[in-house]
């Protein structure tokens, strides 16, 4: 007897499961189960360890003669002007979409709208590619005057070392740090030698690491420079700027953690209010800067939603021709 056609129809296979990268969504969540407790782990253990370490006399000995930070200058200024909160700000707001247009153009496979110049239509980038770039060219005009202002004004003291001291003291402050046990410092008179080191390796070498790469790899850069481009291969820039991103993310992510771990009121009304004392305690209980920080994140929150081609697009036809594939 034949079995008959129904017989010869196989059942369809499982659907298979939906992955982002290696994993499936519940395989990511089991990841970052395990290694979320292992993290808590280590943290847990790296504190008791050198909590027991700064028990032993001669590293509190150490600690006592570097509590973290040297003595600036005399004439060093004193406190945090308003534009440098101002600038503070711009800069938070850009890098933020800096790097989410950043990983759009990292991670889009086929762009659905273009952007060209008028004067050379043939050259054609995706809009997002164009945004990253517009941000870069608002980003390093803040950034220029930034440093200007920095130095005619004297606040560049606070950010550049000016003594051997900072290493020592900054190995002090990263120790009190990692035992929990924060470093004694008020930031409207003088950064910890951590900050110092974290803030200018910030300023003065990624920030020109991600110019540099980042003009390597635009439309700013000649393209029929052959000598240029062979001291320069443009495959040099694009393995140091993603690492350079990477590295303010892991930066803005401490620097913010840290912001409201040693004292929330206080250091956001230096940072965003420009209110301060030489007393540490003071303006601790005032929301001011708490205020006009939360303003500034609906800021960028509303930026980082507008970031898209309804809204990008009729800005970008300001300066070139949009189209869509």
């Amino acid at each position: 007897m034949f079995p008959g056609a129904a017989a010869s129809v196989r059942p369809a296979p499982p659907a298979e499961a939906r992955r982002i990268g290696p994993y499936t969504p519940f395989q990511w969540a089991g990841v970052a189960a395990v290694g979320g407790f292992t993290l808590l782990v280590v943290a847990g253990l790296v504190v008791v360890m050198v909590r027991f370490l700064l028990s032993v006399p001669p590293l509190q000995g150490f600690v006592e003669q570097f509590p973290g930070e040297y003595h600036l200058p005399e004439w060093a200024p004193v406190g945090i002007p308003a534009w440098l909160g101002w600038q503070h700000f711009f800069n938070v707001f850009l890098m933020v979409l800096i790097i989410r247009t950043g990983l759009q153009v990292r991670t889009e496979k086929r762009p659905t709208v273009f952007w060209s110049p008028r004067g050379n239509k043939r050259r054609k980038i995706s809009l997002n590619l164009w945004l990253h770039q517009a941000l870069d060219v608002l980003w390093v005009t803040n950034g220029l005057i930034y440093v200007v202002l920095l130095f005619t004004t004297g606040q560049w003291v606070r950010i550049v070392p000016t003594s051997w001291e900072v290493i020592p003291n900054a190995i002090s402050a990263g120790l009190q740090y990692l035992s929990l046990d924060w470093p004694t410092e008020n930031g409207w008179v003088n950064y910890n030698s951590l900050q110092q080191l974290a803030y200018f390796a910030t300023v003065f070498l990624a920030a020109p690491l991600a110019i540099i790469t980042g003009v390597r790899m635009s439309g700013f850069w000649p393209k029929n420079a052959e000598r240029l481009n062979r001291l320069y291969p443009v495959e040099w820039a694009r393995k140091v700027h993603f690492p350079v991103m990477l590295y303010f993310v892991v930066f803005i992510i401490f620097h913010v953690t840290l912001v409201f771990a040693t004292g929330a009121l206080r250091n956001l009304n230096h940072m965003y209010a420009a209110q301060g004392s030489v007393d540490p305690n003071a303006y601790a209980d005032n929301w001011a800067g708490l205020i006009i920080f939360t303003l500034g994140v609906g800021v960028i929150v509303a930026g980082w939603v507008a970031a898209r081609p309804l809204v990008v697009a009729p800005i970008a036809r300001l300066f070139g021709t949009v189209k869509s594939r």
